[in-house]
């Protein structure tokens, strides 16, 4: 009974105590947040405009495997980023990847293009290929669309304050690396063509 009268009081004080502590918060989301958001939307939705090109131009099974899964995955994630703008009251990109250039951040004008984004002279080039030849710049073309993303995710990453909210942060480091294993994937598919592709960029 000692015990428990000599200990009481003690336990009293912690609870008192970090009950009256301030809550700590979730880090608050910033304009690079917002920026990186709204650009990899545009992003994405170039690489499912070159998705959209595979079952037209080749036989390759590998290659409808792979462009069904970047397909799945980008359109998941496109929904999650204009979910994620919405409920801060943001501009969400429409994603469409057959909307105008206009209409998507980064994708204006060649000179203004995100980071690994086609210019409208590589996606001609890509839509007029055939059989292995489209196989391999589809490949080459991708790899290069996914650095870029590495690239911006490594962007926001290196801006103070940013990419510091747990969704942005989660979304962020899970693009970087499902986009380095499909680089991966996707210099063995090349190799396997007798072409040597990019490497991932560190």
């Amino acid at each position: 009974m000692k015990l428990w009268n000599h200990t009481w009081p003690v336990c009293a004080l912690v609870i008192a105590t970090a009950a009256s502590l301030p809550a700590q918060s979730d880090p608050a989301y910033t304009e690079a947040d917002v920026r990186f958001m709204q650009g990899m939307i545009g992003h994405h939705a170039q690489a499912l405009a070159m998705t959209a090109l595979i079952p037209d131009r080749t036989d390759s099974r590998e290659i409808r495997l792979l462009g069904q899964r970047i397909e799945v995955s980008q359109r998941d994630e496109i929904r999650m980023m204009q979910q994620w703008l919405r409920d801060r009251k943001r501009d969400a990109p429409s994603g469409d990847p057959q909307a105008s250039h206009m209409n998507m951040p980064g994708m204006a004008m060649p000179d203004t293009l995100m980071p690994g984004m086609l210019t409208p002279a590589q996606l001609t080039e890509l839509g007029v290929a055939r059989g292995k030849a489209f196989d391999k710049l589809f490949l080459r073309d991708m790899i290069q669309h996914h650095q870029g993303a590495l690239t911006m995710v490594a962007r926001l990453l290196g801006t103070t304050g940013s990419g510091q909210e747990p969704e942005v942060f989660r979304f962020a480091a899970e693009v970087d690396t499902d986009q380095r294993a499909e680089i991966a994937r996707m210099n063995g598919l090349l190799e396997s063509l007798g072409t040597t592709g990019a490497a991932p960029t560190r």
